[in-house]
């Protein structure tokens, strides 16, 4: 389980050891059997942008930041670390394989036009198919303004994608709308739902500088990150067939940011 602690003003603690984990799986106690702190396990990220009719207006906006992101990402860190990149409007393309090449993906990202609908479901799970056989971690970014119009996938499918391929999700909800009337707050409701299952975030900046400190806070938490693992042990019975886990961090004020069970297969 891939583990990010913040305390109490939201920063980042990465000084942790062992001995300050506890895990329960479905309730009960676990031991610890691997730890590492600062993991260096290579980065497999499933970049996901949203081209439909909706973000026209601000999707340069969004590609001069994910740009920025990928250099980011290549400059420092594993050098297996590698990004996949996926637009998706009604339709879903992967547009790169798994690569570190900063000025392809900027060149497929200037291509990019916004139109019709939202297929955001469809897109998880495409994406976590072409991350499911890779090593290491396994993040999924999407920048997109929320909502899912015309997937074939639920909801459902989705978040048991993510779950089945241990993925940290993340979003970054653009174009926020200020006016409730104009807003979907039940697609912001399921982004923010499909995050924090998984160990991930949302972020609703506005375009410029706040949209890059988006993608700097999300490379932040990749490279200051805990990596725990264990044998279930002692487990009841679990007729959902999800069980659920929660990881205790030994310390005033101090919160363990990750995924909150697993699917038994």
């Amino acid at each position: 389980m891939l583990v990010t602690v913040k305390n109490l003003q939201g920063e980042l603690v990465g000084q942790l050891s062992r001995d300050d984990f506890a895990i329960y799986d479905s309730g009960v106690a676990q031991e610890l059997a691997f730890f590492e702190r600062y993991t260096a396990q290579p980065l497999s990220v499933a970049l996901l942008v949203d081209t439909s009719g909706s973000t026209a207006r601000e999707l340069k906006y969004e590609i001069d930041s994910a740009g920025r992101f990928l250099e980011a990402l290549t400059k420092e860190g594993n050098p297996r670390d590698a990004l996949t990149l996926y637009s998706f409007n009604h339709d879903v393309t992967r547009q790169t394989g798994f690569i570190r090449r900063p000025e392809r993906v900027r060149q497929v990202l200037k291509n990019l036009k916004a139109e019709a609908g939202t297929s955001l479901y469809d897109a998880l799970c495409f994406a976590t198919d072409s991350l499911a056989n890779r090593e290491g971690r396994r993040v999924v970014i999407a920048v997109t303004d929320g909502g899912d119009t015309t997937s074939a996938r639920t909801y459902q499918e989705a978040l048991r994608a993510l779950h089945d391929t241990d993925a940290v999700m993340y979003s970054v909800l653009v174009v926020p709308v200020t006016n409730e009337a104009g807003r979907n707050v039940g697609g912001e409701n399921a982004l923010t739902t499909l995050a924090a299952s998984t160990g991930g975030r949302v972020f609703a900046p506005s375009v410029g500088a706040p949209l890059d400190e988006a993608f700097v806070e999300i490379l932040r938490d990749l490279r200051t990150q805990y990596l725990l693992g264990y044998y279930p042990r002692g487990l009841p019975p679990a007729p959902a067939g999800f069980r659920r886990v929660h990881v205790e961090v030994k310390g005033t004020g101090l919160q363990a940011l990750t995924r909150t069970g697993y699917y038994e297969k």
